[in-house]
């Protein structure tokens, strides 16, 4: 008697859809959004998404990674979606110098996609960096189960930019020594 879950979630949606179209939530020039939770998000995405890219290995895909921001492992699941999840972690190469940058998403802020991220640029040597992440992910119980992914993150980040600092070879510039000369 019951819907299907997948009908369930879609009959939820619309209703929020509904919600955001009602002028009574309207105060001033500003519409007040209702919070939609994070499982209804990842129900209506993980299937289908511009962000999806699946690997088909011997006729199934047995592994679906996601192209989406804030996703520390790639992975198409709930536990790393940027997408489902207020609180998400991302780290990235700074730019020219051999910086790192750590951005966490701002709970407060989720309505306002340009001041949503919290980013800080750590140019230091990599235990300080170790340290810092740890603090920012683990220490401040913002999202302790990204730890692990954050620091294979951090660790493969660091070593991105020491391969292309290290460039070119150097030169040998002591004398050559000439065979059959005297």
């Amino acid at each position: 008697m019951g819907f299907p879950l997948q009908n369930f979630f879609l009959f939820l949606l619309l209703q929020f859809v509904h919600l955001f179209k009602n002028p009574k939530f309207r105060t001033g020039k500003e519409i007040q959004m209702a919070t939609v939770p994070g499982q209804l998000i990842w129900e209506v995405v993980k299937k289908n998404n511009c962000f999806l890219v699946k690997q088909f290995g011997r006729g199934t895909a047995g592994v679906r990674f996601s192209k989406e921001p804030n996703n520390l492992y790639n992975l198409n699941s709930y536990k790393h979606s940027g997408l489902a999840n207020k609180k998400t972690v991302t780290i990235q190469p700074g730019g020219k110098e051999q910086s790192v940058l750590l951005a966490t998403t701002k709970t407060k802020k989720q309505n306002k996609p340009s001041s949503l991220l919290h980013k800080s640029v750590m140019k230091k040597e990599f235990p300080r960096m170790v340290k810092a992440v740890k603090n920012q992910v683990t220490d401040n119980y913002y999202r302790p189960d990204l730890t692990k992914a954050a620091l294979a993150r951090l660790s493969v980040v660091h070593r991105s930019l020491k391969v292309a600092k290290s460039g070119l070879k150097k030169r040998n510039r002591q004398a050559l020594k000439i065979r059959g000369t005297k």
